[in-house]
């Protein structure tokens, strides 16, 4: 018995690794092993990058080399549409949409450019102006949180 549970755990991870499962946060970036990060200061969502890439042990560089790529993130945008109105013409519901664009230079190469947005339903309140501030936020910071793994599988799939 005890013999069966170890071949169906060998079984199980030979099959996972076969598949190319990886554990969320840590992706195959081996074929990056330093890069410079080029951005607007105190960038937040530069920041998460950063710390992502060094989570996967690519070194950050502090200025630009050309023998090794560079990750421009040129800019990071929240925009927000009105879907729905209160009887009295009040904004009710908007719709956020957080845009970003960034392009990635490898060494002796032309810059390549992506973009995507990302898209989260809000609800507003005037009659609670304080605790929709702070949702606000927190929904702000999760979009960058998600911008930020969006950047890393797109870097961890080009080779």
């Amino acid at each position: 018995m005890a013999r069966f549970s170890v071949v169906l755990a060998l079984l199980s991870s030979l099959l996972l690794s076969s598949c190319g499962f990886h554990l969320r946060g840590d992706l195959p970036l081996s074929h990056f092993p330093a890069m410079y990060i080029q951005s607007e200061r105190h960038s937040e969502l530069a920041a998460l990058v950063a710390e992502r890439l060094e989570r996967n042990k690519v070194e950050l560089l502090q200025s630009y080399q050309q023998t090794a790529p560079m990750l421009q993130l040129i800019d990071d945008t929240l925009e927000r549409r009105t879907l729905s109105l209160f009887p009295n013409g009040q904004v009710a519901e908007y719709e956020l949409i957080y845009k970003v664009r960034y392009a990635l230079t490898m060494p002796n190469g032309e810059p390549q450019q992506y973009q995507f947005e990302l898209f989260r339903d809000y609800q507003d309140d005037p009659n609670q102006a304080l605790a929709k501030t702070k949702e606000l936020e927190l929904m702000l910071a999760e979009l960058r949180q998600q911008a930020a793994n969006r950047i890393m599988r797109q870097l961890a799939r080009l080779h």
